[in-house]
């Protein structure tokens, strides 16, 4: 009886062993909240995609589709909130984990108290930026990929075009690397100024302009092509899905003219312009459906070299310089 009471009174509990542990397990503890929320933002979202999916699955059902034609609005606000939310998340994400990554250290004094233990400052900033960029990756790896399995069966149905910024951005991999360069953004902004609020401040002002920019040059990414058919002929039915970047009236030697030229008030004096420019072809210049994956790798390899030049700069800073 004795030695059992000793046995238990000097037996210890074998403690359960972390998953995460170390460092790893310092970060996450450090940024547990905000890795929490984006994590929530995740699931959500993604519940919200497959429920609007079933939705206007249900729709078409109902219209006997694909017997008959859709409807002609197959799509309600939902749906405009949800891009609008996909399109705002690598803004979020820049602002809210990017920005105070170290930001927040700096401005606390926890970088320095961390880099003077058994630490080294390199490891450290690679530990914070990797968990930062695994939470950012795998967020917009997600949802991008829900929503393109949503948008691809469905896309002629709906009243956006595949080169406009809620379709091109939120699906394939223009999510993700656009978010992980903001992100890397918002990093490197709060090591430089090393203050929290103003670094949330230009963090989103920045972003916004990057967006913006990116707008612009999203057109840009794949050559355009050009097509010639008669004045008063139909655009093929192959084009229905093309995004048409321009369009000229011509002559038949090549010679362009501005799509409202000979836009006369009267029909005669209208044919009267045509025959003395001898203006016989309507020319238009697109970028075809069949060019949007392309476009879309090259927009990410973009952002993503973008990201490593950003990511390299903060590290060769931090090297060089107290955090």
């Amino acid at each position: 009886m004795s030695t059992t009471l000793t046995e238990a009174s000097t037996g210890r509990a074998t403690p359960r062993r972390r998953v995460v542990r170390g460092l790893n397990w310092l970060v996450l503890r450090q940024h547990r909240a905000t890795l929490l929320c984006v994590l929530a933002l995740t699931v959500l979202c993604s519940i919200w995609i497959v429920y609007q999916r079933a939705q206007l699955i249900d729709l078409l059902d109902a219209a006997g589709r694909p017997g008959k034609d859709a409807p002609s609005q197959v799509v309600g606000r939902q749906y405009g909130y949800l891009t609008t939310l996909l399109s705002a998340l690598p803004v979020v994400l820049a602002v809210f984990l990017g920005a105070p990554l170290i930001a927040a250290d700096s401005e606390q004094g926890t970088a320095q108290l961390a880099t003077t233990q058994s630490v080294t400052r390199r490891r450290w900033l690679v530990a914070k930026l990797g968990w930062c960029f695994a939470a950012t990756l795998v967020s917009c790896v997600v949802l991008s990929a829900l929503f393109t399995w949503w948008w691809t069966p469905y896309r002629s149905l709906l009243s956006l075009s595949w080169m406009d910024a809620e379709s091109f951005d939120n699906t394939g991999p223009v999510l993700p690397a656009l978010a992980l360069f903001l992100t890397a953004a918002g990093v490197t902004i709060g090591v430089l100024l090393r203050r929290v609020l103003p670094a949330m401040v230009v963090t989103f002002v920045f972003a916004v302009a990057v967006e913006t920019a990116w707008g612009l040059i999203r057109t840009h990414l794949a050559p355009s092509h050009v097509f010639t058919y008669p004045l008063d002929g139909e655009l093929p039915a192959r084009f229905d899905e093309s995004y048409e970047l321009d369009r000229w009236v011509g002559s038949a030697d090549g010679t362009l003219y501005g799509w409202g030229t000979c836009a006369e008030a009267t029909e005669k004096a209208q044919d009267a312009c045509l025959s003395e420019k001898g203006i016989v072809n309507s020319v238009m210049e697109y970028l075809d459906y069949d060019q949007m994956a392309a476009m879309q790798w090259t927009g990410a390899g973009i952002l993503l070299a973008g990201t490593a030049a950003l990511t390299a700069f903060v590290v060769w800073r931090s090297a060089r310089r107290p955090l």
